[in-house]
């Protein structure tokens, strides 16, 4: 591959596009098209702009995507967590509705889409790995319901304010007197329509006779449909002069292509949203495409992918629109539908353009309740109550994390709630790795396998103490290695010989070198040699480098039994000779771990 298909893989991919790749393409594409615009329109009213701005957020960063994206079915535009993250940011500057307000969101879209490009450049992709898997679902689940929490307004028909799930709650329930019953008519009938059409719509199609990818098709139109209804309604009954509140008049036209203008203060301000916008958004959307990719044996590139969002968001800037990413739901649609190459998504910047240009004075009378509730069924897809559960029975310090994480969320907002989850991870891993797995081993009977004595039955000396740490050595958990081999020598009289069991260590730091020359020194005080077994190459090569192998008071072997069988031939012996007739498994295995 050359380095200009690497940056444009549109050139590898465009050079093989046939007429059935086309065909294809573009069947996803109006499948995608029909979902994208009643949702482009939600999100749009999610993040607290103009409607419009979804629609013109869903053209131009398609096209980017195409040209700069490797993923051949994500499909990039608003998302429901971005959108929030976006009013969280924008909200702390400006006031909903004022031009301001929308200048922000671009300048958002701009300062991401850069971030995200240098990203790429340097090959910093594995920032986002600083986001745990607990941490990344904490948050989701969190902005799931704080986002849900936030649309119960528009569904009710009564004024509320609030960033946090407190404020949101205390909120409406200050304005329950206030309630539009039409409004809430309107919204509990267009969410009740909307999780059947989710749930029971294509197994009811399907029981009719209709043919799996008609069925799948009709589903996934089911908020178009409950946008059509609601708005023929709203026309026909003049809703919005009895208080429903509707989009109002949409401006048609397709946006004019500028740049935003520079203000250094509101720049510096976005600068830290902006960063998380771009990492939490990668995150979701390279999840997806790898996901996506690997049901049809593709790969994509994640470094690229930063380069193809960051493009994505910069155009989005450049159109008037606000962040984008991957979504999860219309990628998998898209998938599903038979997109082949990222042309499916440029298809689809076609058709938005088009509903854009045509459409929207249709989209007059639309209430805000039938998007609220568009929203609403949404992002409850993304709150996993099982993950929490299953999160706390595997790992009390991970579970830790995301309770931290959802916690914070809900009732701090979305930044406290991710910089919260992303320390404690780091906290909680360095603190683990300060204090890594050590186990005294023993020989297994009648084999050359070392496990662990409070495991499994083996054999033992009195002359020698094998440990095996079960981690790279660095500054974090040097200290703790020191205090464990002193403990555990001061309490065996008897020992002549101490061997470091290395087959986990990756790496040995300046830290822990330093680290084993002082057990060296003072085990050498205390008449007892210091040894090595099972060291990796490139640990060995490093070591070489020093005057730590010079001063070693005994030896490096190749393997733990080599040591064995040097050091102590007894037991050796003793454990060779102890091999039973039958030996059942349970009698060697006491636990998950070695």
């Amino acid at each position: 591959m050359t380095l200009l298909q690497r940056y444009f893989p549109i050139l590898d991919w465009g050079k093989k596009y046939d007429k059935s790749t086309a065909t294809s393409d573009l069947v996803a594409a109006v499948i995608v098209t029909i979902m994208l615009i009643p949702q482009s329109l939600a999100y749009a009213l999610l993040a607290g702009l103009p409607p419009e701005v979804g629609l013109y957020a869903s053209i131009l960063p398609l096209v980017a995507y195409a040209i700069f994206g490797t993923s051949r079915a994500l499909a990039v535009g608003p998302v429901a967590v971005v959108s929030l993250m976006t009013a969280s940011a924008v909200g702390e500057l400006a006031q909903q509705g004022t031009p301001e307000y929308l200048g922000a969101a671009i300048v958002l879209a701009l300062l991401s889409g850069l971030m995200l490009v240098a990203m790429g450049l340097f090959r910093l992709g594995f920032l986002a790995n600083l986001l745990s898997h607990p941490v990344i679902s904490g948050f989701i689940t969190a902005s799931g319901l704080l986002i849900a929490s936030s649309q119960l307004k528009h569904i009710l028909g009564v004024p509320a304010h609030g960033h946090t799930l407190y404020d949101i709650l205390l909120s409406i329930i200050s304005h329950l007197n206030e309630i539009n019953w039409i409004t809430f008519g309107i919204g509990a009938a267009s969410t009740i329509f909307l999780f059947w059409v989710r749930k029971g719509l294509r197994a009811l199609l399907l029981r009719s006779g209709l043919q799996p990818f008609l069925a799948d098709g009709l589903a996934k139109a089911g908020p178009v449909a409950a946008v059509a209804v609601t708005t023929i309604a709203s026309a026909v009954f003049q809703l919005g002069d009895r208080g429903v509140r509707i989009v109002g008049d949409i401006p048609s036209g397709l946006p004019v292509p500028q740049l935003p203008s520079f203000d250094s203060d509101l720049w510096l301000a976005l600068a830290g949203p902006a960063l998380l916008i771009s990492v939490i958004g990668f995150v979701e959307s390279v999840s997806v495409a790898q996901t996506l990719a690997a049901k049809k044996r593709q790969r994509i590139e994640p470094d690229q992918e930063l380069i193809g969002l960051g493009a994505s968001n910069i155009a989005s800037a450049i159109s008037g629109g606000y962040p984008v990413t991957g979504g999860f739901a219309r990628s998998v649609v898209n998938f599903d539908a038979g997109a082949a190459t990222p042309a499916a998504g440029a298809f689809t910047a076609i058709g938005i353009a088009l509903a854009t240009l045509f459409l929207t004075p249709l989209l007059t009378y639309l209430p805000q309740a039938t998007l609220a509730a568009t929203i609403v069924v949404a992002v409850l897809s993304l709150v996993d109550f099982g993950a929490i559960k299953r999160t706390f029975a595997y790992s009390k310090s991970d579970f830790t994390a995301m309770a931290a994480t959802i916690l914070i969320t809900l009732f701090f907002g979305v930044e406290p709630g991710v910089v919260a989850g992303v320390t404690l991870s780091i906290a909680l891993h360095l603190y683990r790795s300060s204090r890594p797995h050590m186990a005294i081993v023993g020989v297994v009977p009648g084999s050359e396998h070392f496990r662990n004595v409070d495991r499994h039955k083996v054999v033992t000396g009195d002359r020698v103490l094998a440990l095996r740490v079960d981690e790279s050595l660095f500054f974090a958990n040097s200290r703790y290695l020191e205090d464990r081999i002193y403990a555990l020598v001061a309490d065996r009289p008897d020992i002549e010989h101490v061997v470091l069991m290395c087959p986990a260590v990756n790496e040995i730091d300046a830290s822990a070198l330093e680290s084993l020359e002082e057990i060296n020194h003072r085990l050498k005080d205390s008449g007892v040699s210091f040894h090595l077994s099972e060291v990796k190459g490139p640990v060995m090569d490093r070591l070489k480098r020093t005057d730590f192998l010079e001063n070693l008071t005994g030896e490096v072997f190749l393997s733990q039994y080599d040591a064995l069988c040097a050091l102590d031939p007894l037991t050796a012996h003793i454990a060779e000779s102890r091999l039973p007739k039958k030996t059942a498994r349970s009698d060697l295995w006491a636990g998950p771990e070695i």
